[in-house]
């Protein structure tokens, strides 16, 4: 599915012309005489008259300022017209929104000052490329990629256009940037975590979990981040006394089936490497995971919010609208190759005791005690 949606730009009303009888007319010119030379001197001393003529300056100034106010005002309001794309792999209105929402407060609204070419790539014949490469081909200010696979494809495309990441993870093992502080191409933007966060969410699902001891990792076979992140998780599983295995899922409609394997081999938890298309099919994978009780560990809230057992990661809504401040700067200017990357600084703990006592488990009064929230 592909959809543009393009804004108009902001309208200038053009000033009304004057009525004949609002013309200026001519003023017959008369010699203004100053007051110290006037009768008024006789009755003022010196003193006086400079102070009278301070304070006329003094009130005609302030009135020039209370003038350029609305001048002012309107310069700060009026924000010039932006044209971006937003490139995912799936649509999903709640990080639209977040990052629509962002714009909204500096003064960007989409219809009004931002227009807006969207592309998905779920339901596509197109690639990744193809996509990418009718986004390049427009006159765009910036583009904002959601995930690795359009971040890639983006940069494949085009070294012109900025892009920005709203999020995309580790870009720097992907070869997206070259620094995480001087980016030094036409990428920066938020970027989602680090390969440090693997152990400790193991960590965390062993404790709230006990007695797991085989987990099922599940892949995209889209994205090539993945492969790393496997290589990241590999080691963690001797270290904790866990057995991992990867399942990779050709596609969203396989997950059924990629799920029934899981359970047919015995696994007793799972828990998915990050991947913006199974963000779009949270709701799918947390009841895919109920119905074969099969506990299981996630990225974001977000997925604990629609029924998930756990979770331990960055807000990747709060990451998207981190992400407007970027394309903000590069719309005014600014060059991707000299803004630093953001990376998370809180990571939250979100626990669904609903889901918990619908699978049976007891979740440790210690590790509820930890959680930033805990839905009941």
């Amino acid at each position: 599915m592909a959809a543009g949606l393009v804004g108009s730009a902001p309208r200038f009303w053009p000033k009304r012309p004057r009525a004949d009888s609002e013309q200026f007319m001519p003023v017959p010119m008369t010699r203004r005489v100053p007051l110290w030379q006037s009768r008024a001197a006789t009755d003022l001393g010196q003193g006086q008259l400079q102070m009278a003529d301070m304070r006329r300056r003094d009130f005609m100034q302030a009135i020039g300022g209370v003038a350029a106010w609305p001048l002012a005002a309107n310069a700060q309001q009026a924000p010039r017209a932006a044209r971006l794309g937003y490139f995912a792999p799936a649509f999903n209105p709640d990080l639209q929104q977040a990052l629509l929402g962002a714009l909204r407060g500096f003064g960007y609204v989409e219809g009004q000052n931002l227009a807006i070419e969207y592309r998905f790539m779920l339901g596509q014949s197109k690639s990744y490329d193809e996509l990418a490469a009718e986004l390049a081909r427009l006159a765009l200010d910036a583009i904002v990629v959601v995930g690795t696979p359009p971040a890639l494809a983006a940069k494949r495309q085009t070294t012109n256009i900025p892009i920005i990441m709203a999020p995309a993870a580790d870009p720097l093992r992907t070869g997206l940037v070259t620094s995480l502080s001087r980016p030094g191409g036409n990428v920066t933007g938020v970027s989602l975590y680090g390969s440090e966060i693997a152990r400790k969410r193991m960590e965390v699902f062993k404790e709230a979990v006990v007695g797991i001891q085989r987990i099922a990792v599940l892949a995209n076979a889209d994205n090539p981040l993945h492969r790393h992140l496997w290589d990241d998780l590999q080691p963690v599983g001797p270290a904790l006394g866990l057995q991992f295995r990867l399942f990779v899922a050709p596609s969203l409609d396989e997950l059924p089936a990629v799920f029934s394997d899981m359970k047919t081999d015995g696994f007793d938890a799972l828990t998915l490497l990050t991947d913006a298309q199974f963000f779009s099919a949270r709701r799918q994978i947390s009841s895919l995971a109920a119905m074969h009780r099969l506990p299981a560990m996630y990225e974001s809230r977000d997925s604990v919010d629609d029924g998930g057992l756990i979770s331990y990661g960055a807000s990747i809504p709060d990451l998207t609208r981190r992400a407007a401040a970027f394309v903000v700067k590069v719309v005014n200017g600014a060059k991707p190759a000299d803004l630093p990357i953001e990376q998370p600084t809180k990571f939250e703990l979100v626990i669904n005791l609903k889901t918990a006592k619908a699978l049976g488990l007891e979740v440790p009064t210690m590790l509820l005690a930890r959680a930033d929230e805990v839905i009941e």
